[in-house]
């Protein structure tokens, strides 16, 4: 399956997630591509829209290949085959660099906005595809640890191992996309897909906070 752009993914996954509509929920977006889709999901399901914000420990000799990820509160997944072949010290600096990372942008992207409420709701983590899994992995860890009744993982695609995997962390998982034959990159699966600045993030955050707070004054 072939996106158009980000909207067009978020238009698409909203649709296969049409059985959460109404219900008590929260929708998390992964920065910073997951939030054009968290966006247009949290809009169709009448969910309020949060962020979860992993960060990829890279390599140290080849940055682009993710060793970990961690969160701002510090939970962290690693591949440990990997991380047993750096240095330790090094690999400490870079979690807690990482982490402080994740915090900086939280507040960047919302202010000094609160977490919204999960306990006993449904969570659904969005991003805008999957490839290794480690962030996901993470984002899941951290919602968990805010006791939501379910967690439900929604992507456009992701390669059908790393589906099987999440299956067993979650209650489902909605992927459009998960045929064997990977295309080796999330941005393989669409027409358009440039990088999201922040600046695009926090418009989007803004925009949609502010709609919730006129939608709070109407019911008020």
């Amino acid at each position: 399956m072939r996106f158009r752009d980000r909207t067009d993914a978020g238009r698409k996954l909203a649709h296969a997630l049409n059985k959460f509509r109404g219900r008590q929920g929260v929708v998390y977006a992964l920065p910073r591509g997951g939030v054009v889709l968290g966006v247009e999901i949290a809009q169709a399901l009448r969910m309020p829209l949060d962020l979860i914000i992993p960060r990829k420990i890279g390599h140290p000799i080849s940055p682009e290949y993710a060793i970990g990820a961690v969160v701002e509160n510090g939970e962290k997944v690693c591949n440990e085959m990997e991380v047993a072949r750096v240095d330790p010290e090094w690999f400490r600096h870079e979690v807690e660099r990482q982490r402080q990372e994740a915090r900086r942008r939280r507040e960047l992207y919302l202010g000094g906005t609160k977490p919204a409420p999960i306990e006993g709701k449904t969570a659904i983590i969005v991003d805008d595809g999957i490839a290794t899994g480690l962030t996901m992995e993470v984002a899941i860890r951290d919602v968990k640890r805010r006791q939501p009744a379910q967690i439900v993982v929604a992507v456009p695609m992701a390669p059908r191992e790393t589906v099987d995997k999440l299956m067993r962390e979650v209650a489902d998982v909605v992927v459009l996309d998960d045929s064997p034959y990977y295309l080796g990159a999330v941005g393989a699966y669409y027409d358009y897909f440039p990088q999201v600045t922040d600046d695009e993030v926090i418009a989007l955050m803004r925009s949609v906070m502010a709609k919730e707070r006129a939608s709070h004054a109407e019911h008020s």
